[in-house]
């Protein structure tokens, strides 16, 4: 089971890059990127499936919220969403292997692929497919991970030296409506941690005393958080949590 590396809980690491509206920068564009590399920080990003099975660098279903357009993303093809700008700055929808060849190994790139089944099933495989595609030979430091654990189950025969996590939660019926009661209180209990080959979880910060988190660290699992939005509250999620995701201020970066 391939390790986290250290670099992934050295820098905070900046949601869907270090983005800013106020200043041209949108999330998961390669603007965002670029100035989170040369901050210092590690990067998350996001992944959808395009139509014709590329990896796309993009955190919603729908195009609405970030763009012009309308419609899923996934009825679009890449050279398509290349083409979309995304609001509030000058970049257009990037592609996986665009966003790796602009890092290039400057840091620490936490990948998250969006569940493609639509209630956390085993429906997936084609993003995941197109994940290990372009991340192939990719020589950074790198990791992947996932709400939907099938997908990081398909990730460990994919891409099996690449560091896996789950990315998880308390699983609230508020926050998360359109999913089963039954499969709600399966997943809060992250019972696929092993299935997966995991090494680490993302967890919702609000959530961090959870038994099965203070489990899995005690058995050695790093534990990352999102999303941290204060000083504040980073240094009470690093009272358990290893690192943070943050967004929205300056995280300080370790000596």
């Amino acid at each position: 089971m391939s390790r986290l590396s250290a670099q992934f809980l050295g820098a905070p690491i900046a949601h869907r890059a270090l983005h800013d509206l106020a200043a041209g920068r949108p999330e998961n564009s390669p603007t965002a990127i670029e100035a989170a590399c040369r901050a210092g920080y590690g990067i998350e990003i996001d992944l959808q499936l395009s139509s014709d099975g590329q990896a796309m660098v993009f955190h919603d279903y729908d195009l609405k919220r970030l763009t012009a357009e309308v419609g899923p993303v996934r009825q679009r093809s890449a050279a398509e969403l290349q083409q979309i700008p995304l609001t509030g700055g000058t970049d257009t929808i990037p592609t996986l292997e665009q966003v790796l060849q602009q890092v290039a190994g400057r840091a620490p790139l936490l990948i998250e692929i969006k569940d493609q089944d639509g209630a956390m099933g085993a429906n997936v495989g084609a993003l995941e497919a197109a994940t290990a595609r372009a991340l192939h030979g990719y020589a950074g430091p790198v990791a992947v991970m996932s709400f939907n654990p099938h997908s990081m189950i398909a990730m460990a025969g994919l891409c099996p030296d690449i560091p896996r996590g789950l990315t998880t939660c308390a699983y609230t019926a508020e926050d998360w409506p359109l999913l089963p009661p039954g499969t709600r209180a399966r997943l809060r209990e992250i019972p696929d941690y092993d299935a997966a080959k995991a090494c680490f979880i993302s967890h919702d910060a609000s959530d961090l005393g959870a038994a099965r988190v203070a489990d899995l660290k005690v058995r050695g699992a790093a534990i990352l958080c999102w999303t941290i939005r204060s000083a504040e509250a980073e240094a009470t999620a690093r009272q358990i949590a290893h690192n943070v995701t943050f967004e929205g201020y300056p995280a300080a970066i370790p000596a």
